[in-house]
């Protein structure tokens, strides 16, 4: 195939990814309703789904929409709960399957967040009854990682066009006419000009280096999650592109390690106005947490962050 052909494709393929899903054809078998979904207040259902933990689901009239590995779900919430539709042909145990392992039901997050310290601590209370029933995602590692290495200096809407850029360019064709994300070998196949050319400035040059790593040593992910954490963030952080955040947001989405704790501007903001901190660096910062939150310190960091977000919380 011709150069020219070759850059008339990618950009027909970034000019799809900038229409709006509704416009994307798709056949969806009917509404089931999710019996084993865990319970969602309304503002948590959306929050947890499109909060910044992930970045493939999108809002399509009354439902959201969303990807991960080969899966494609729709998920809506009414008075009789959660009920869910997959692209025609899909098995629904199997896609019940999946559901239950992204939303990590064998986590008890009811539990977790009455363990928290909400009962001695305003601010936290106050987001918790914002957002009950907000729950963290155990999403593909893989794809965790190459969400937040797209994420630094960009807004959410930003990081969800990237990845759909790039799934686009890049990733293979699911069988509702969606693609799904590349994996590691393909992001190293395409090289760090086509990373470019979906908006990833010098974080391009990060993740071709990393995508590179990661093809020619295919089992070093799977081997990362099975350290303690502490260890398995240091070998994240060596990874090019991983400073401390990127690290504890893939442990906390991606491995369900609700010890990280995440500090971006928003939680940053929050510790040191909300709770008196000025002056605090990261390294104090993230004791304080540790401490303070307890074991449980990264569900606690997604209330926060739901709650700044959501201008609940007032700045001293």
């Amino acid at each position: 195939m011709a150069l020219h052909d070759q850059g008339c494709q990618r950009r027909s393929a970034r000019q799809k990814a900038e229409l709006p899903l509704e416009h994307v054809d798709l056949a969806f078998s009917d509404w089931q309703l999710w019996a084993d979904a865990p319970h969602f207040s309304r503002t948590a259902f959306a929050e947890t789904l499109d909060g910044g933990q992930a970045f493939r689901w999108n809002r399509i009239k009354n439902c959201f929409e969303g990807r991960w590995a080969k899966n494609t779900v729709r998920l809506r919430q009414d008075n009789s709960g959660i009920l869910w539709c997959a692209p025609t042909g899909d098995n629904p145990e199997a896609v019940g399957s999946a559901l239950a392992q992204y939303f990590a039901l064998d986590t008890d997050f009811a539990g977790q967040t009455d363990a928290l310290p909400w009962r001695s601590d305003p601010v936290l209370k106050t987001a918790i009854e914002a957002f009950p029933g907000l729950r963290i995602l155990r999403q593909p590692l893989g794809e965790t990682l190459f969400g937040f290495l797209c994420s630094s200096t960009k807004q959410i809407p930003q990081i969800k066009a990237i990845c759909e850029a790039v799934a686009i360019d890049m990733g293979d064709p699911l069988p509702d006419g969606s693609h799904a994300l590349p994996s590691w070998a393909q992001i190293a196949a395409a090289g760090e000009t086509r990373l470019r050319e979906a908006k990833l400035g010098y974080r391009a040059r990060y993740i071709n280096q990393t995508a590179v790593f990661l093809s020619q040593n295919p089992g070093w992910l799977d081997e990362t999650e099975a350290l303690p954490t502490s260890e398995a963030r240091q070998r994240l952080i060596s990874l090019p592109g991983v400073g401390r955040k990127i690290a504890d947001c893939v442990l906390l989405f991606g491995m369900g390690r609700l010890e990280a704790f995440p500090i971006d501007t928003w939680v940053q903001k929050i510790l040191v106005r909300a709770y008196g901190l000025e002056g605090w660096k990261s390294d104090p910062l993230l004791d304080f947490a540790r401490v303070h939150f307890g074991p449980s310190a990264g569900l606690a960091q997604q209330y926060l962050f739901a709650a700044a977000r959501a201008g609940l919380i007032a700045k001293k």
